[in-house]
């Protein structure tokens, strides 16, 4: 089949073509390749994916409607995975538009195109971020998300708005998957595996926030394509072809395990600055993935302890140290 994945140079879109190439399928890799990070990173996914003879690359900002009208129309994708997005809670704070453009007008050129092309499903990330303060634990796609305490999270509502709207007027097949804390080699540079990572083989303190009083929904990349991979062949059906699943690993990490797997990886000890909590942060994610388990099996592998070891292997590696 052909497909279409947004965010292909980013970290988990990168992992995700690379998974349907080797599948046979043929796979059209979208990307801004915008500077909110590092290129170079961006550049060096794309460069695992490039020898494949049936991939290509375009690049194009999802907020260009032209572009990406011409792209459908050109393509005649079969699926859509939809991964592209302004990414980060802090980042949001400081650029607010880039969310607005990226995040709210980028799925609207992809609910449209899907839309006027037939495409057969589309495949878009939502983001625990949706779930703001929520007490309760742990959290389920049942659960009300009408607080969000940050843009980054209320352009991720959004987009979950968008799409069953667009399932329900024009009965296109849309999965939402509200992606928890993902990790693992070639991960994103602002999170938080690469810089405590990075700042602990320099000797270099380390920021805990509100006070190391945080629990993490850590996810093992490999772990994540797999249920991305499963639940886009279960295409939505009925009148309103809609659905949303939670994923993640089902096991929320304390920052000080998290933090203890990183120094066993890199056989330093971290320096710690205690600080408060940081606006838009949340204390703990933990993701119910009972609704996932039960569609398509979907039930992660990877301790935190092995999954940081091969961070820290790929980390030394690419940073030539």
């Amino acid at each position: 089949m052909k497909y279409l994945v947004t965010g292909t140079a980013g970290f988990i879109g990168a992992y995700v073509a690379e998974q349907l190439l080797q599948q046979g399928h043929e796979v059209v890799g979208l990307d801004s390749m915008n500077s909110y990070y590092d290129p170079a990173l961006k550049e060096y996914r794309l460069a695992r994916l490039t020898p494949y003879s049936n991939f290509r690359f375009v690049k194009i900002d999802l907020a260009d409607r032209r572009a990406m009208a011409d792209l459908f129309a050109a393509e005649k994708f079969k699926r859509v995975i939809h991964l592209a997005a302004q990414a980060g809670v802090r980042y949001s704070l400081q650029a607010p538009f880039e969310y607005v453009d990226s995040n709210l007008v980028g799925m609207m050129t992809i609910l449209e195109g899907c839309r006027h092309h037939q495409v057969e499903h589309l495949v878009y990330a939502s983001s625990s971020s949706v779930y703001g303060m929520n007490e309760k634990i742990p959290f389920s796609e049942d659960d009300r998300v009408d607080n969000p305490v940050s843009l980054y999270a209320a352009t991720k509502k959004a987009n979950e708005l968008m799409a069953h709207s667009y399932a329900h007027l024009y009965g296109l097949p849309v999965t939402g998957l509200r992606f928890f804390t993902v990790y693992g080699p070639a991960g994103r540079p602002d999170m938080a595996p690469w810089l405590f990572t990075d700042a602990i083989l320099k000797g270099e303190p380390i920021k805990i926030f509100n006070h190391g009083k945080m629990q993490r929904d850590f996810t093992y990349i490999d772990d994540i394509v797999e249920g991305v991979l499963r639940i886009q062949g279960v295409i939505p059906a009925g009148q309103r072809p809609y659905a949303l699943f939670n994923i993640g690993n089902n096991q929320p990490i304390p920052l000080a395990r998290f933090i203890q797997a990183i120094e066993t990886a890199t056989g330093k000890e971290a320096k710690k600055i205690m600080l408060d909590m940081q606006p838009g942060d949340v204390e703990r994610t933990y993701a119910d993935t009972s609704r996932l388990e039960t569609v398509v099996g979907y039930k992660p592998q990877m301790e935190i302890e092995e999954g940081m070891n091969r961070f820290v292997r790929w980390f030394k590696e690419y940073k030539g140290l």
